[in-house]
Parts: structure tokens; sequence; C-alpha cells
């Protein structure tokens, strides 16, 4: 599995906690960064893990709007946290790190969700994202 890989696993699970715990993004990120200073073997996939909290954090309403307007008849509050956390990922790849292309950012998505998520999410995530990258 790649850095890049693991670095979106690791944005999941700081996005994911959260939402969940209805705390604010930048207080889990700061306690993920005390974790990560203690594991030097994962600073590769931290580092870029924390460029994209630090990427949704700074573009959030650009993002969720994005999202919102490509996700047909579906509000964020009404998708799956783990959904609504990938898709908060992916576009921020698309739109903002021109270092990913977005048929990887939109693949590496679909891939989490369908391990991590519904039976349905993959094909949602691929519908949304698509739309994001055709809009971008």
């Amino acid at each position: 599995m790649s850095a890049r890989t693991k670095a979106r696993k690791r944005a999941l699970d700081i996005l994911f906690q959260a939402d969940v715990r209805d705390e604010d993004l930048g207080v889990v990120l700061a306690a993920e960064a005390k974790r990560a200073a203690n594991e030097p073997a994962r600073e590769a996939s931290w580092l870029y893990a924390r460029e994209i909290v630090d990427g949704i954090i700074d573009n959030r309403d650009e993002i969720d709007e994005m999202i919102t307007t490509s996700s047909k008849d579906w509000s964020l509050a009404r998708m799956p946290t783990v959904d609504r956390a990938l898709l908060r990922i992916a576009t921020w790849e698309i739109l903002y790190n021109d270092q990913v292309p977005s048929a990887v950012a939109i693949d590496e998505a679909v891939d989490l969700a369908k391990e991590f998520s519904t039976e349905e999410s993959g094909a949602f995530v691929h519908g949304v994202l698509a739309r994001v990258a055709r809009s971008a």
C-alpha cells in the first residue's frame, strides 16, 4: 500500500472521528499530530494526511458546496459519515492538489468506500466525484 493510500486512510480516520464525536476538526488534527510525533516510521503517510485535512479545513465551504451541487438530491447531513469524509478528501484532491490526477482521487475514494462503508457507497461516491471532476 502506498504512502498516499495510507495517508488517505489516516485522513479518513481524522475526519470520521471529528464528525462522529462532533468535535472541531482542528482539535482532532492537533491530537493526531501529537500521536504522529511518536511514530516516525509513519511520517510519510502523516505528512500527506495532514496536508489533506488542513486543505479541507481551509476550503471546507467550497468543498461542501461542490459536493452538495454534485450529489443530486442528497444533502451532506443525509450521507453516511464515511462517504461524506471520503467525498471531502477526494474533492480536495481534485480541486486543490494538482499532483493527484482526478481519476486516481476517484479510484482511491471508491476503493475506501467499498472497504469501509455500505454496499451502495462505491457507486454513490464514484457518481458524485465524477460530477465534481467534470465541474472542476
